[in-house]
Order: structure tokens, then C-alpha cells, then sequence
């Protein structure tokens, strides 16, 4: 592809779309400015025209990450209604989902060091994807008597670590990680065990 200098149709997203790949072959930190533009097929000086620097590159990738992840999950909560424990278990699997449809936009977002409140709007829509889970959480744990409910933010959280924990070991081909189960069913019996705890499966579901 010629460089194109400022004559890019959309050089912003081609430029996303580049980080992206690159991103996802070698890391956030593995890959310069100049090679994205490059990738994009553009001069390196074009890039300065959207972007001060790799980092403001990873943010806007990391922020359309969240807007795809949010717009996941709440499709995720929705498909599971009216039941509050099918709608909190499809949140946990829409992560997983998430995690290896959209590597570079998951990996700008949560391996990159990109603080969500970089921006205004990079904390909104973090906060959206996040109060997805929070409020079908919420949900479900209506189910608990008051004296033994934790906080909706807290039961979040750890489903969350859950999640999280499951795609980074075992969902991404992390070397001499090798599971002998499948991502989904770890996250399925992890998720199944914690709510159990709390009382909100029986020992025979």
C-alpha cells in the first residue's frame, strides 16, 4: 500500500484498526507509532494529526473495546430475563466471549496500563460494561436475606476476578497453561461453586 499521507479517507480508525493488529501480535508496548502508520499506509507524520503518542492510540482503542464489551454484556443481561440467575451467569460468559472475539481491543483495555479515567468518556463507557454485571448482580442477590447479602459491587467484582482470572490462564494459548477443561466450563463450575456459597444454587442444580 502507497503512503498517503493527510489523504487517508479515514485515517483515525485505519490507524486504530492497525494498533489493533499489532496489538495483538506483539503487545501494547511491542510496536511504534511509525510501524501503525505504516500498517495503515500512511506517513508517520499523519499520525500526529489524530494522536499525541502510542498511548492516546491504545486509549481509543481500548475505549471502542468498552463500547463493543458494554454493548456485549448488556445484550448478555438482557437474554437472560426474567431470570435474575440466568441473566447474571450470561454476563459472566459474555466476558469470556468477549475475551477471544476481540483480543487487541481487550488487551488495550485491561494488559495495556491505559487508566480508564484517562478521559471522560473512556470512564463513561467503562463504567457502563461495569455496571452491567453490578446490576445483574443486584438482581440476584435480592434472593439473599439482608444479613447475609454482600454488596452488589463486591458480588460483581468477584465474578469479574473470576472471569478474568479463567481468560488470562486459560483462553488466550498462555504457554504451560493448558487446561484440561474448557474455558467456558471452568468459568460455568467457578461461577456455579460461589453462588452456591451464597446460597443462590442447591447442592443438586
Amino acid at each position: 500500500m502507497s503512503k498517503r499521507g493527510y489523504h487517508h479517507g479515514n485515517l483515525r480508525q485505519a490507524l486504530v484498526d492497525a494498533a489493533l493488529k499489532l496489538i495483538e501480535l506483539r503487545g501494547p508496548t511491542g510496536f511504534t507509532l511509525s510501524e501503525a502508520a505504516k500498517q495503515a499506509g500512511v506517513t508517520p507524520a499523519a499520525v500526529y494529526r489524530h494522536f499525541e503518542g502510542r498511548e492516546d492510540l491504545i486509549a481509543e482503542a481500548a475505549l471502542q473495546g468498552y463500547e463493543i464489551f458494554g454493548d456485549l454484556m448488556q445484550f448478555a443481561y438482557e437474554s437472560g430475563q426474567p431470570s435474575a440467575l440466568q441473566a447474571f451467569e450470561a454476563t459472566g460468559r459474555a466476558y469470556l466471549a468477549f475475551a477471544r472475539r476481540y483480543p487487541g481491543h481487550y488487551i488495550a483495555m485491561f494488559e495495556s496500563g491505559v487508566q480508564v479515567n484517562r478521559t471522560a468518556a473512556l470512564a463513561s463507557v467503562a463504567n457502563r460494561a461495569n455496571a452491567v454485571l453490578e446490576q445483574a448482580a443486584t438482581d440476584l442477590s435480592q434472593h439473599i436475606p439482608a444479613h447475609k447479602r454482600p454488596p452488589a459491587s463486591m458480588f460483581s467484582a468477584h465474578i469479574w476476578a473470576m472471569s478474568h482470572g479463567v481468560v488470562e490462564l486459560f483462553a488466550r494459548n498462555s504457554p504451560g497453561r493448558a487446561s484440561p477443561f474448557p474455558p467456558e466450563d471452568l468459568l460455568e463450575t467457578g461461577i456455579g461453586i460461589y453462588l452456591r456459597g451464597l446460597g443462590l444454587i442447591s447442592p443438586d442444580d
